[in-house]
């Protein structure tokens, strides 16, 4: 079972829980393709089995500006990721009230409208509770991993 990991982030905090998930991932039996920069090509050349994507908010709820591209990309070509089980992990600040991880929340819906599958309700990090992001999502990608490699 492969495992397709991306991550956008603006000051590499969301690249650090991306790695991290890597590892949970492959210490899990899967076997994991960290794509980075994040592509439509490479994700689909690589033809993932499952996909996880880390990702901060920036600005007003936006994407990170590397990872704008490939989420427009996405959009446009509208590959179908039919049955594909997905996880986000959205790293926000919830001092910014209503665009708390929303960069993560529109990756989860364009994955959602692409017909991949939701394995695990999205990963909320919040800057304003933890120093430690990858620590913190250690738990939830245990329980993502174990639950996608069945």
């Amino acid at each position: 079972m492969q495992v397709a990991v991306l991550s956008g982030s603006v000051f590499g905090t969301a690249d650090m829980v991306a790695d991290e998930a890597a590892s949970v991932c492959a210490k899990a039996g899967l076997d994991v393709i960290r794509i980075k920069p994040a592509t439509v090509d490479a994700l689909l050349a690589a033809k993932p089995d499952s996909l996880l994507v880390c990702t901060s908010t920036t600005g007003m709820g936006e994407l990170p500006d590397s990872f704008m591209p490939f989420y427009l990309e996405l959009q446009s070509r509208f590959p179908l990721l039919t049955l594909v089980p997905f996880g986000v992990i959205a790293l926000g600040d919830s001092a910014y009230g209503d665009t708390f991880c929303q960069g993560g929340e529109l990756m989860r819906e364009l994955l959602l409208e692409l017909q991949a599958v939701e394995a695990l309700p999205m990963l909320r990090l919040d800057a304003s509770e933890s120093v430690t992001p990858e620590s913190d999502a250690q738990p939830w990608l245990e329980q993502w991993a174990s639950l996608v490699a069945g």
